[in-house]
């Protein structure tokens, strides 16, 4: 039986001399790959969570979205790592030691490339590996020796049951976003997964959030694992300006063409809740001037990180993407987020509000509600312990008179031209003044209309003659010998092989 997870005081950084990664004991090698990084002080789940790690205990870790979670696991564990390195190229020498696994692609080639960057002065390979492109490539770096794997859950079960690569060795189990895993319903994968790994391991849970299920997910497979929260669940980032525009739904696209251009945004993330919405509404944008490409499952691999890689560039201002971009996907300086469609599961703003306003920026969250999106937002103000203030807003180009409903609507007839109603004029005044309806007369044909006549024949008809033998046989003679050259007849085999009868003359006497 696990035992519970018990919660362990904060280890929050002084505010007048932040922890350096310095001082705490890791490598110089990688305290040279962070600096090259530009960072030199650790946020507060950094400097929480490095000293458990390092310790080799297991922890379940709570932060804001965009403070660093990905450094504050790999950090430590290429330090623990750090006395298997070796320059050999015999795949023996370099087995899978570490497995990182992520519910979305995105996020596995975020995390991968953090790695790759802090490991980067040392020997340690790594790899990651996902789905929608082809396995040979990740099924030969495998077998050539990696020791920190990055994966998503189901391409890892292809390469397991390939036999590309074996888990008996894996010493370092990090499940990122793991809230989402469970969401997606990768929890039988998850189970599958684990199985494959040695009972003697080093477990570390990260997520934005925490709910009943993550709990119970670490009571099954953590030990004593420490739990570390430097902010409260489910809590959004500080610096990120929150806004909610009451808008109709027909002309929320209207609405957001209009801040895009007011607020001069040159870049920005715009979040919906469906494939085919993110599709049309990238279509719409394009129309109206803006640079947008969509993000979302239905694209394949190659389409999804040519468009992130031309946003991440500068050369797309907007993003359309489902919540397939919502996880650890990390743009440097994003100045805004829109939420089209406010999100069904409300924890899931907390993950797109926190795509802009990382590493300590200043952000704008938008947030387009309509009257049908109450429930939701009702379900968002449980979530983050407050009342949500929609501020109207006035598109402009529409009538001010009438109500934004009605700005589309069909033209109300004129009630001074129609008739009298019955109930309001006299009975034989009103029948006499009102037009009598008339059915529309039927159209007509005059060759269709005439009566039927039997057409008169010289000659009988087909299934009335009488066909003559010798005539059809005569006939069908004939058509053959117009057959093209072209067109081989069957050729009938048995009456090669059989002799002709000889001919035998009537008046011929009879043998005894």
């Amino acid at each position: 039986m696990q035992d519970t997870p018990q919660a362990i005081p904060e280890i929050p950084a002084p505010p007048s001399a932040p922890l350096r990664f310095d001082a705490v004991g890791l490598d110089a090698k990688l305290v040279r790959a962070v600096h090259d990084q530009g960072y030199s002080t650790m946020t507060p789940i950094q400097a929480a969570a490095l000293p458990v790690v390092l310790a080799g205990r297991d922890m379940m870790g709570a932060a804001q979205t965009g403070t660093g979670k990905t450094a504050a696991f790999s950090l430590p564990l290429l330090q623990r790592m750090l006395r298997h390195e070796t320059s050999s190229a015999s795949p023996a020498r370099h087995p899978v030691r570490a497995l990182i696994l992520t519910p979305t692609r995105e996020l596995a080639d975020q995390v991968a490339q953090n790695v790759a960057a802090y490991a980067r002065h040392t020997q340690l390979r790594s790899l990651v590996v996902y789905g929608g492109i082809d396995m040979k490539p990740q099924a030969m770096a495998l077998r050539q020796g990696v020791e920190i794997v990055i994966a998503t859950p189901g391409r890892l079960l292809d390469h397991l049951q390939a036999r590309n690569c074996s888990l008996a060795q894996v010493e370092f189990v990090v499940l990122d976003e793991a809230d989402r895993m469970l969401d997606i319903g990768f929890l039988p994968d998850l189970q599958r997964i684990l199985s494959h790994l040695p009972k003697q391991r080093q477990t570390l849970l990260f997520s934005a959030t925490f709910s009943g299920d993550i709990k119970k997910l670490a009571q099954s497979y953590l030990q004593s694992p420490q739990v570390i929260e430097v902010a409260r669940p489910n809590a959004t980032a500080t610096k990120v300006t929150q806004r909610f525009i009451k808008v109709d739904e027909d002309f929320k696209h209207a609405a957001l063409v209009q801040m895009v251009r007011d607020e001069n945004l040159t870049q920005a993330i715009v979040f919906v809740n469906s494939k085919l919405g993110a599709a049309r509404l990238a279509r719409a944008l394009e129309r109206d001037g803006l640079v947008t490409a969509a993000l979302h499952g239905d694209k394949s691999q190659d389409e999804r990180t040519k468009a992130l890689d031309a946003f991440k560039r500068g050369e797309v201002h907007l993003l359309v993407a489902t919540d397939v971009a919502a996880r650890g996907l990390d743009v440097a300086d994003l100045p805004a987020v829109f939420n089209y469609d406010v999100p069904f599961h409300a924890e899931d703003y907390v993950h797109r509000i926190g795509r802009t306003g990382r590493a300590g920026a200043e952000g704008l969250a938008v947030t387009l509600v309509s009257v049908r999106d109450e429930r939701l937002i009702g379900d968002l103000e449980k979530l983050l312990k407050k009342p949500v203030e929609w501020a109207p807003f006035e598109v402009r180009g529409l009538p001010r008179h009438r109500p934004a409903f009605e700005a589309t609507a069909r033209p109300r007839r004129d009630d001074s031209a129609a008739p009298p109603r019955r109930h309001d004029a006299p009975g034989a005044a009103a029948r006499s003044e009102a037009p009598a309806w008339r059915p529309r007369p039927a159209p007509s044909d005059p060759f269709f209309d005439q009566p039927y006549r039997e057409p008169e024949r010289s000659e009988p008809a087909a299934w009335e003659r009488t066909v003559d033998p010798k005539a059809a046989l005569a006939q069908a003679a004939q058509l053959r010998n117009r057959l093209s050259p072209n067109i081989r007849t069957r050729r009938k085999l048995p009456a090669l092989f059989v002799a002709p009868a000889p001919e035998m003359a009537s008046d011929a006497p009879a043998t005894v």
